[in-house]
């Protein structure tokens, strides 16, 4: 086979199982693992692929990845609902603090927030501010940053730098991918940044994701997975991904 012909049947591979390996590759098409990567590298030049930690994934997956929060809240709708009643049970006790990240399913989560449980309540995300301002069980703080048009939370140098002074007792962090292999990752850089700072200012960092999430790996990791305590995910989770996550200490809480 040609190396044109052979970069074809990857690309083709890939585009329609989503995501595969170098060692999958290898083996299906009876090369070395040196001779796939060679291939992978210059298909990514063609824009016919991206690389990805231990494989690719198809060109246009980051940019599905990062989709507008609109859309990303009508999607997997009972999912992302049935995670939220059951990140509630990880709430710390009356009168703590808490960091809620921008995402469709932690908006969820927050406007569950029982009304008898007070609770200081950090965020960056106008939708999560919207849910909880007023609420009298809420002592709501609002971080600075220029608002993404994109997820409406506010990121940049401010941001990070509000955080850098929290030491909250829990955060709730959304991601756009999460894997074993590379951790929790996102296409944007400030929002990355934000991400990171929301994960280190908690003494416990839970994870709201569905499992749609897990084995995507975007552009840009913000916390590898022995940073998480817990993740919520719902029941779509694959039992090896569930039993690779416990063997890295992450709880798995099925929602």
């Amino acid at each position: 086979m040609y190396a044109e012909e052979r970069q074809q049947a990857m690309a083709q591979l890939i585009s329609q199982q989503g995501r595969v390996s170098v060692a999958e590759l290898a083996e299906d098409l009876a090369v070395t693992t040196e001779t796939v990567r060679r291939d992978l590298s210059a298909l990514e030049r063609m824009g016919l692929i991206r690389r990805v930690h231990g494989g690719a994934v198809p060109a246009n997956a980051l940019a599905v990845i990062e989709s507008g929060i609109s859309e990303r809240d009508q999607a997997n709708t009972d999912a992302k609902d049935a995670i939220a009643a059951a990140a509630l049970s990880l709430l710390p006790p009356p009168g703590s603090m808490i960091v809620i990240d921008a995402g469709s399913t932690t908006s969820r989560f927050a406007a569950l927030l029982p009304r008898d449980h007070r609770l200081t309540v950090v965020t960056h995300a106008v939708p999560v501010a919207a849910r909880l301002a007023g609420l009298p069980q809420i002592d709501l703080f609002l971080l600075p940053g220029k608002v993404r048009a994109t997820t409406h939370a506010a990121v940049g140098a401010d941001t990070v730098a509000a955080l850098s002074d929290i030491r909250a007792d829990v955060a709730f962090i959304a991601t756009n991918g999460l894997s074993v292999s590379h951790g929790l990752t996102t296409p944007d850089r400030d929002e990355a940044a934000t991400k990171r700072a929301i994960a280190g200012a908690g003494r416990r960092t839970v994870v709201l994701a569905d499992s749609t999430k897990i084995g995507v790996e975007a552009s840009l990791r913000f916390a590898a997975l022995n940073e998480v305590d817990v993740l919520v995910t719902d029941s779509g989770i694959s039992d090896n991904d569930a039993s690779a996550l416990a063997a890295a200490d992450v709880e798995v809480v099925i929602a």
